[in-house]
Order: structure tokens, then sequence, then C-alpha cells
């Protein structure tokens, strides 16, 4: 199954428009992985592969012959096979007895023909350094990270020479500081004087100081042994608590110049900034990531930008969503202004001091109107209060006022004295000479002499393949019954459809009010005679005529279309949709026909409709074919049979995703996603499922459940049973590094489970692969100028592989470039193999996850994401539209609620029709 994480905005080709080779869009910054596989269980996006035969037909949701206990053992049986089975190939070095064991690397690939590609890796040498880790306690409690760095930077100024041994602590931000030998005491008291960045008005000439009790106590000795130990492959378990020392001493110095987001610096010092518009500008800035590789440590640094808000007030902020400020705002701008403004700190301009407020909200009142009573218990309005107290006469009088303070003690600021503060994320591609520049370790005197850290200046040189594209298939109707593809792009010119759909029962409803009836009908003929071309059988004729209807009225149409089909005792097979000229109504579209009148629906924007172009019919044809139950390609060896573990026994390939709601939206669920291939053994049709779970939950949920029925008895369910009955095999996608332990074991158990509750002992082999589709890494050709070695935009070839120098020291994974970018630098996906029960060869799996890439079905190019969990990242954004409405129209929640009352709200996904649900419907 792949799984993918991240929220965020869908791609723009979310409208069922055809694109090239459209890459999904992964919000958060930490690396996400996926995993796919060949067999009965295995997940796609990266390589998770089972072999078994076919699984005995039951009915979804049923209650099955083995019994509960006999399902339930599996657990601690899969708990102890992942723990111990993995590292029985090899004689295992010490380890701890807690961790799970992943795969050892099985040699190194040798298909392809060799390269060199430089990696965005610097090169790290350790000293020999006693390190000390000590706890620090900060009162009264502290929670903004910068303040917490004054005041240790303070406490560093005074006390260095004399009770800190003449150490430069390296400092975390919260509750750590580390050493390069030990201090002079394993606890001390300090006070620190800290002088207040928002001093009231007094009659003291002297800025008020606040005070700070600090009490640094030592914690634990983290040991560098270990880590060369484990760099030297004598110790299985990575050290993550030194890696994690070195990481905080590296990140020290960047951390007190440039805003911190996540493991990324930012600042207006790094590069030009840009406005984007709304309020919003982007800074740039860079990522840094400490990681062990089978050359050592190495420093990954990723050159990149983030947006942020602008310092401008809040009247002007505001005038981005409505012009007019001398009116009130309408309720649904005051719900967008709340929503865009909630979380945001601000200044009040009208006092010496810089006081931050950081806004809960906006009233709901006007200022006209608002009323409040101050510490003296008078009653009286915003308006009067800051007429009064500070003879300032408020201009904006109809807009709402910010909203800061707590529920009880609520403060109201007027927007027109507002400002915001300079560096605050808006939350909701570099050169090698610039990557090289945020390098400046080496003249850093923490890093470089108290900490003996040594970073390389360039970067990393490193040994690659490049792996041939496979052959494809195509109908041997068709001029060209077979390509192989060039630079990871073919077109379909003189080719037809490996199996073309039948299309008897369709029509169109054109809800552009600037296409004309004739243009509309021109636009499907020429999409009907495309696809009648390129080997589909589709009816000239629609079922009904081609109409037109209001865009305000979009429901009451579709019905209508649903109604007068039926009536003719006939179901629609495809509805063609020209999308109404302003956006916003996709999804409702989506929602109607796909849960609720059972419409596979095909929506066409009205400006590439009106032009009539071959390539755009061409493109569309590709996801009508799919979405009718046929196939545009397949690959050649997996006709003949010729893919190892894959086409050797009958498999099915999982792909499986999570995305979460966008920043803010805290009362929408996360939601889950699993496809799996239904054509063993050419493996490109992909069944997919939706599932909604509890708000940024990582771990599938439904994969497997079972519930104890008083009339059936034991009865099991969940996505991957679903699946399995039809036919199996496993991807998974978004897991970052750390979680791999907690999913594996999870997801694998769901999984056993799933397979036992078919028939006793069903337990075909498993592969599991995480795909980490936003890993930092960039690989650049080592000579810009040899054709044989770049491609036309200058990025490394389609078909790259790495599994050497920048890899894992021990564990199975490698980075694969499978595609050709259309602009910027190409970002190969990093596959890291969690459970290897078919025993994969590195060859073997470079090859299978490098050919898939190239039978995505949306676009005649390879695709940098195994399409497994490229599907599953398409399902579970289409699902989120069926709930986009309940849940996005209000603004978001209140951020205290708790996770158990958000996970209290979460409501099942609305049923998708069986008949979309057999069809590639998310394409």
């Amino acid at each position: 199954m792949s799984r993918s994480g991240g929220g965020g905005r869908r791609p723009d080709s979310r409208h069922d428009q055809p694109t090239q080779a459209p890459a999904p869009p992964f919000q958060r910054g930490t690396d996400r992985g996926s995993h796919y596989g060949s067999g009965a269980a295995p997940s796609s996006s990266h390589a998770a592969s089972t072999s078994t035969a076919p699984a005995p037909s039951s009915p979804s949701i049923s209650a099955s012959a083995p019994s509960s206990s006999s399902v339930s053992t599996l657990v601690e049986e899969t708990e102890q096979k992942l723990t111990l089975a993995a590292l029985a190939a090899a004689t295992p070095p010490p380890s701890s007895s807690q961790a799970v064991g992943f795969p050892v690397r099985p040699g190194f690939g040798t298909v392809g023909r060799k390269c060199v590609v430089r990696a965005n890796h610097f090169m790290v040498q350790l000293a020999e350094r006693d390190i000390h880790h000590y706890d620090v306690s900060i009162t009264p409690w502290v929670t903004s990270r910068k303040i917490n760095r004054q005041i240790i930077s303070q406490l560093i100024n005074l006390y260095r020479l004399t009770d800190l041994g003449e150490r430069i602590p390296a400092y975390d931000g919260m509750k750590s500081i580390y050493t390069a030998g030990p201090l002079p005491f394993e606890s001390k008291e300090f006070i620190i004087n800290l002088p207040d960045s928002d001093p009231r008005p007094s009659s003291s000439t002297r800025l008020r100081e606040r005070q700070f009790r600090v009490v640094i106590r030592l914690a634990s000795k983290p040991d560098l042994y270990t880590l060369q130990q484990f760099l030297r492959r004598r110790h299985f378990e990575a050290p993550y608590e030194v890696i994690q020392v070195l990481a905080v001493v590296l990140r020290a110095a960047p951390s007190e110049k440039h805003t911190v987001v996540g493991r990324s610096f930012f600042s207006t010092d790094l590069g030009p900034m840009g406005q984007l518009g709304d309020g919003v500008e982007y800074w740039r800035g860079y990522f840094q990531s400490l990681r062990p590789t089978q050359m050592g440590l190495s420093l990954n640094i990723d050159v990149s930008a983030s947006s942020f808000y602008e310092p401008i007030l809040v009247t002007e902020f505001v005038q981005n969503y409505c012009r007019d400020l001398s009116h009130p705002l309408s309720d649904e701008v005051r719900l967008k202004v709340k929503k865009a403004l909630k979380g945001i700190k601000v200044v009040l301009t009208h006092r010496e001091y810089n006081n931050s407020h950081k806004i809960t909200g906006i009233s709901s009142q006007p200022m006209s109107q608002l009323m409040f009573t101050d510490d003296s218990a008078t009653r009286m309005s915003v308006i009067q209060y800051f007429r009064e107290r500070y003879n300032i006469a408020l201009q904006f009088t109809s807009l709402p006022a910010l909203v800061a303070g707590s529920e009880a003690r609520p403060i109201y600021l007027p927007m027109e004295l507002s400002r915001i503060v300079a560096g605050q994320r808006y939350a909701k591609r570099l050169n090698e000479r610039q990557m090289a520049r945020a390098n400046a370790y080496n003249e850093d005197t923490l890093v470089n002499k108290e900490f003996g850290i040594q970073v390389a200046d360039d970067l990393t040189s490193v040994d690659a393949r490049i792996l041939p594209a496979p052959m494809l298939k195509y109908h041997e109707t068709g001029r060209e019954a077979s390509v192989n593809p060039g630079f990871g792009q073919w077109n379909m010119i003189n080719k037809k459809m490996f199996n073309g759909g039948r299309v008897e029962v369709w029509t169109c409803v054109n809800f552009s009010t600037r296409l004309n009836r004739d243009v509309a009908f021109q636009f499907c003929q020429g999409l009907v005679d495309m696809c009648n071309s390129k080997g589909m059988v589709f009816n000239l004729r629609p079922v009904i005529p081609i109409s037109s209807s209001n865009p305000n009225q979009i429901e009451k149409a579709l019905v209508d279309v649903h109604n007068r089909t039926t009536q003719q005792g006939k179901q629609l097979q495809l509805l063609i949709i020209i999308l109404p000229d302003v956006s916003g109504s996709y999804g409702r579209i989506k929602r109607v026909c796909e849960t609720e009148l059972g419409i596979v629906s095909q929506c066409c924007q009205p400006r590439q409709a009106s032009r009539l172009n071959m390539q755009y019919f061409e493109n569309v044809a590709l996801k009508i074919n799919v979405k009718v139950g046929g196939r545009n390609t397949v690959l050649v060896d997996a006709v003949q049979k010729r893919i190892p573990l894959v086409t050797d026994r009958p498999t099915i390939i999982f792909g499986a995703d999570v995305t979460h709601p966008q920043p803010g939206e805290d009362s929408s669920p996360s939601i889950a996603a699993v496809v799996a291939s239904m054509d063993w053994p050419e493996v490109a049709k992909y069944r997919g499922l939706v599932s909604a779970q509890a708000h940024h939950e990582e771990i599938i949920q439904d994969l497997y459940k079972s519930i104890q029925d008083p009339q059936r008895g034991f009865v099991h369910g969940g996505m991957i049973r679903m699946l399995l009955m039809l036919f199996h095999l496993c991807a998974r996608d978004g897991v970052g590094e750390r979680q791999f332990s907690q999913v594996l074991l999870h997801e694998m158990n769901a999984i056993r489970q799933a397979c036992a509750s078919l028939e006793e002992g069903y337990a075909p082999p498993v592969t599991f692969v995480v795909v980490q589709k936003r890993c930092r890494t960039r690989l650049f050709p080592a000579e810009n100028n040899r054709c044989d070695l770049t491609d036309r935009s200058g990025n490394i070839l389609p078909g790259t592989v790495v599994d050497t120098e920048i890899c894992h020291p021990t564990e199975f994974d490698f980075y694969l470039n499978s595609h050709a970018a259309i602009q910027g630098t190409s970002r190969p996906t990093r596959y890291h193999v969690l459970y290897d029960e078919n025993r994969f060869t590195a060859d073997g799996l470079q090859v299978l996850t490098n050919n898939l890439c190239y039978t995505y079905a949306r676009c005649t190019r390879s695709v940098s994401v195994v399409p497994p969990a490229y599907y599953a990242y398409l399902a579970a954004f289409r699902a989120r539209y069926y709930i986009e409405d309940e849940t996005s129209a209000g603004g978001s929640t209140d951020g205290n609620r708790s996770t158990a009352e958000r996970n209290l709200a979460i409501r099942p996904l609305p049923v998708i029709k069986d008949n979309v649900k057999d069809v590639m419907f998310y394409c």
C-alpha cells in the first residue's frame, strides 16, 4: 500500500485536466515515505511485495471461518518476526533488543550504465570529544525558542570564563545543552536578567528587566564510539541521540541568525524576497540534515524558500479580501479574514514599546458597536476608549476588531493600529554554488574548534547507474505495438491503447456561460473521435442531448441528467462536464457524482475545451479510458511474465497514502487511501478505497478491523481485507524515518490479520517498502556538457539510481530519479525496504520500481513516484473533496481542543458508489 503525507492545496491538475507528469505536492517539511511491493499484501509506491495464490472470495465484511483467537495471535508472532527475522540473513552485530530489525542490503545493483553524479551531501569528519548532555530548566517557563536562546546566550556571555569552565555549550532552544567536555559542576542554578523587549512606560528611565532562574543538571554522556561503530557496520541500531547532539551543534549558529522552520532556516539576508500576493511574501533559506551514510556522516543541505506574512498593517492585509473598508465586512469575508489572521502576532503602532499580541479571532460586531468593561468597571466602546485614552480617532469603525488574550479576558485591537510582526511563516530550486554557500561551518568556532567537527567544502561525488527504460506494450492493431521510451517520455502517435474501454451510454453537460452549445458539441465530437482512434469503442451519439446548465444550479443539473438517463432504463457510463468559468465547484461535482449518483465523470476546463486542441483530446482520452475500465499501456515484461517475484505467482501491488488537512483546519480529519492492482500479471489497473481517521494521524487505522456482532459473530473488515479478497500487493507512502518501526509493526500486523481472516494459515510473503517523495537529496551531473549523461534541461537522466555512498550504511535503500523534470532540478525519490520476505535483489527491486514508473495512466511520461503510491495520493485527495464543504466553510476551530475531542468528531466519509469504485475514478 502506498502512503503519502501532507495536506495542503491540491495541484492545478486536480480538475481532471491531463498533465504531462504531475508531481504530487506535499506540504510538510519532513521526509515522507511510501512503499510498494508484489504478491499478497505489498503496498505500492515503494517495493512491498507478496506472492500468493488468489485469495478465496467472500463479502467485503464477513463473518469468516478463522476464529478471533487465531487472528489475534498473529500480532505477537508478527512483532517477533519483524524484530528478529530481518537480521537472520547475516550474523548480526550488537543491537538493542527493543529495536525492529530492517532488512540488510542484499548487495549493490549492477544493471545499467555506470556514471558519476554529484549530490548535495557534505561529508563530516569528527574529532575525539567527551560529549556531555545537560538538562536545562528555565523558570518562569518560556515557550519561545528565540527568548530561550537569548537567555542562554546571556548566561554564556556572563559565565563562560568562570562557572562554565571556558566551555561553549550548544543549545537546542528548549531543554538541552551539550558540551565538548564536562562542566565544573553536575548541577548549578543561575539567575539571568534579560532586558524586557516589551517594557511598559514608567517613571524610571531604565528599561524594566525580566528575571529568569536557570538550572543546569548533568543528564547523560552520549558516546561517539557507538556512532563510529555504527558507521563501521559493527552496530545495527543507529545512535540517534549522538547524531542529535551533532545536529544541535551544527544548528546553533544559524538558529540565532535566521528564522527557524523545522529543519530549515530562512532570512531576508539569504536571497531576494518575492511577493506572493494577499499579504504574503517568500524568503530564501536552506534545509539541513545530518545523516549516517556508507561514507560516514553526511550533512545534507538543500536551499529552499518559504512563505511569510508581510509586515504590514492589518487593514492593508484585509484589503486583499475587501477593497472597501468603509463598510462592514460580509459574513463570508469576515470568516475568510478570521481564518487568515488567526494565530498571527501583531504589534500596536500607537505605543512606544513593542508589545506583541497573538490574534485568536476577530469580533463579530464592527468596532462602532463593540462594547467592553474597563478595569474601573466602566462600560465603554472601543472607539471611545482609544479617543479618551490615546487621543486617536479611529478611521475604519465599520471593521471588526482583532481579538487577542483569553476568552475570559479578551483584548480588542483596532486593525488600523496593528502591524503584522515580521518573520512569521505563512503555514497555510538552488544551484550548487548557492548550496555550498550555506555551508560555512568550518568558520564557526563552536562547530570547528569547540566540538572538532569538520564539514567538507564540496558536494560529494557519487557512483550511479542509469537503468534502461522498459519496453511498453500497446494494442497489436496499432501501427506501433510497442515502444521503447527515450528520455522518460513518448507519445501516442501510431499507437492504440492496450485495452480500449467501451462507452455506450454517455452525455455532456456544459456549465460554462462562455461556451455556446455548438462549441460544446464540437468539443465532444472531437473527444469521441480521438477516443475511437486510440482504440476505445465509444458510441458517437450521447444517450441524451448535450446540454448547457446554470452554474448556480449544479446539483440540480446533475440529478436531472441522472434521472433522464435512468428513465430510459440505462446507466450512465460517463458524464463529460465542462466546468463553470469561475473555479470552486469541482469538489461539489465530484462528491455528487461519485457518492450520491454513481456517475463516473470527466471534468474539463472551458478554456481548454474551447481550443479544440488535438493534444488535449489525446490527454483526456487517456484518462477516460482508465475511468471506464481500460488500460492504456502495460509492460512487455509483464505480458510475457518476465518480472521476477511479480509475474512468477499471482501478485497484487498495493499503494497507500494519508493526506492531512491544511494548517489551521483543526476540524478536518486525515484521510487514508489504499489502492490495489486488479489485473495480474500486468499490474496496471488499480481499485481504490478511502477512509477518514483522526486529525493528523499518520498510521493507517482502517487496514484491518474486526467486531463482535450479536447475530453474525466475529466480523472482519478493513480496506486491506476488502482489496485482498480481490487480489494482493502492498506499497506505503508518507512515513518519516523515526516512524518506520511504529508504522511497520502496526501495518504489517493489519496485513497479516487481514490475510488470516480470509483463510486459516493464509500468509503470503510480503515486501514492505517506504517511498520518501520529499527527500532533500539532489543529484547533479558531474559533467554538464555531456549529452549522454544529461537531458535537454541539464538534469540527470531518467532511470538514474544511487545505492552506494550516500545511502544507509547497512539497510536496503536507494535513490531513484525515474522521471524527466519539466522544469527546475529533478528530485529523486528515496525507497527504503522495511520488510522483505520475497528476498528481492538490489537489481530486482530497482528495475521493478523504475519500470512501474512508466505505467502511470494519465500521461505518456515516466513519473517521479511509483504509480501505486501516486494513485493512492490521488484517491486520498479526491476523498477530501467529499467533506471539504462541511469542514472548511466555518473556518478553523478552537486550537485548544484536545486530540480526543477532535477524534470524537470524526465522521465516516460518504460511501463511493460500487460502479465508481470498480474503476480508476481518481485519475
